[in-house]
């Protein structure tokens, strides 16, 4: 910026001077935000580590506390940054879909899958450790729809958590609302959460639909993956389509497959929305 100045080769006008200038406090301010600013928000509001649970599909749900705070609100499907450690400054954020649900900010819950690196050490967590959270973010939420009638959620994998968030937000809220699940997994035992999702058939006006690609011989569900017929099953009539909203959530190639999918059968892209971590 300096030598810019001195050379007084791309600031010769006044309006020049006045871009560049702003463009610097721009950058500079942002800096000061990110490296003080937020840091100390959230070193004046740590969560603590209440417990790790180990779920399905080599998954872990960690559960945290607000600490001396009384936590953050957020819309069911929404995700936050988190650290894990004594300081809030650490470079080393990641992004989580919170999985619990909104009605409830006491606890906070995030599913995750070990993948590698950072997501493999959330099973070693402890009781009591801190962590600290930046967020929420993002705008996949039903809370964003709340004209709906009625919604239609699709998972992959772990992609379900940020939909396992607003199912149980729903069923907190008693709102009766038609919905129905698509949820694609390898094997059986991969289903993250299948046991809370049956027993929320119970609270929910809900009908799931289980997709395995690699199923045992006596599997009754559905085969492969979610397909434009497996949709066309199970998904309303196009005269009954009205005011419904769908999510997706999963594996990129198959949100690339599914989005294809719906837009064959003619469902208009302002009615279905995907949750990509394409920021990371």
């Amino acid at each position: 910026m300096t030598h810019i100045m001195l050379v007084n080769h791309y600031v010769n006008t006044p309006l020049k001077r006045v871009l560049w200038v702003t463009y610097a406090i721009f950058w500079l301010s942002l800096l000061v935000y990110v490296r003080i600013i937020k840091p100390f928000i959230m070193l004046r509001h740590p969560y603590v580590v209440i417990k790790v649970i180990e779920e399905r599909g080599n998954a872990w749900t960690l559960i945290i506390a607000p600490d001396g705070h009384k936590g953050i609100r957020f819309m069911p499907g929404q995700f936050a940054w988190l650290t894990v450690g004594q300081s809030p400054l650490s470079d080393a954020e990641h992004p989580f879909s919170i999985s619990s649900s909104a009605a409830d900010p006491r606890l906070l819950t995030f599913t995750i899958k070990a993948l590698g690196d950072f997501t493999s050490t959330i099973k070693d967590l402890v009781s009591g450790q801190r962590v600290y959270i930046d967020g929420p973010f993002g705008a996949f939420s039903i809370d964003r729809h709340p004209q709906s009638e009625r919604f239609a959620f699709i998972a992959g994998g772990i992609g379900i958590t940020p939909i396992m968030s607003m199912l149980r937000t729903m069923a907190d809220r008693e709102d009766k609302r038609p919905c129905i699940l698509f949820y694609a997994n390898r094997t059986w035992a991969d289903a993250t959460f299948r046991e809370e999702i049956e027993l929320l058939k119970q609270r929910l006006d809900l009908h799931i639909v289980w997709v395995l690609s690699s199923p045992d011989t006596d599997w009754q569900g559905e085969r492969g993956f979610i397909t434009t017929d497996v949709l066309a099953k199970y998904l309303p009539k196009p005269e009954k389509r009205n005011s419904q909203e769908i999510f997706i959530c999963g594996p990129k190639p198959m949100m690339d497959s599914v989005e294809k999918a719906l837009a064959h059968l003619g469902i208009s892209l302002d009615d279905f929305h995907s949750e990509r971590f394409d920021l990371v």
